[in-house]
């Protein structure tokens, strides 16, 4: 597998999968960064590189994940990345690009759309669609019916009611009680809707 991002986010990355995977090469644009982990950063994608092995981005800003990989789209293949402790309905779908860290919980009849980080611990309960690009942070729990847009990012330790439609590109604080819905860039704060983000919808 290829890694692609060499900050926090990659070494998590390496971290769920080196025991396993086959790590063929660490890419990463900031020339300034030349190993993670002990693995050696080989610098930005050359313009002619062909890939043996599919590519994960590991880049936790939601917006430059999406630019990277409409970038990359048609020279490789994306990997999807599964911890052996995270719960997987064989009922729920899974599209391309995810992230599934430990101990998350994603329950039947939910569908997680590409290049999704569904962080450590995050439970995601029956019934739910996350968009493309989306992040649910740590201890997240979304109760069924949910519904989370592209780009959106759901704060650590936030509980979403059962039924709230979440719009794209939205962010949710860390600790959020969401009861309504929240249009396409808003913010939402503790149980509250506040004034929409100054980056409106991509």
């Amino acid at each position: 597998m290829y890694i692609y991002g060499a900050s926090g986010h990659g070494r998590a990355i390496i971290d769920l999968i080196d025991a396993y995977e086959k790590i063929h090469g660490i890419f990463d644009d900031n020339p300034r960064v030349d190993e993670l982990l002990g693995y050696p950063v080989l610098g930005p994608i050359p313009q002619n590189f062909k890939f043996n092995s599919d590519l994960i981005i590991a880049i936790g800003d939601n917006r430059m994940r999406k630019f990277i990989a409409e970038k990359l789209n048609s020279r490789v293949k994306f990997a999807n990345i599964i911890h052996d402790t995270a719960i997987f309905s064989r009922r729920a779908e899974i599209g391309a690009g995810c992230v599934v860290m430990e101990g998350a919980i994603i329950k039947v009849n939910s569908t997680i759309g590409d290049h999704v980080i569904v962080n450590t611990g995050a439970s995601i309960d029956h019934d739910c669609t996350i968009g493309d690009f989306a992040h649910i942070a740590p201890q997240v729990t979304l109760c069924g019916g949910i519904q989370v847009g592209e780009g959106t990012l759901v704060g650590a330790n936030t509980v979403v009611l059962p039924g709230v439609k979440i719009g794209n590109w939205c962010t949710v604080g860390a600790g959020s009680v969401v009861v309504h819905d929240i249009p396409d860039g808003y913010k939402w704060i503790g149980n509250k809707l506040v004034t929409p983000l100054v980056t409106q919808v991509a």
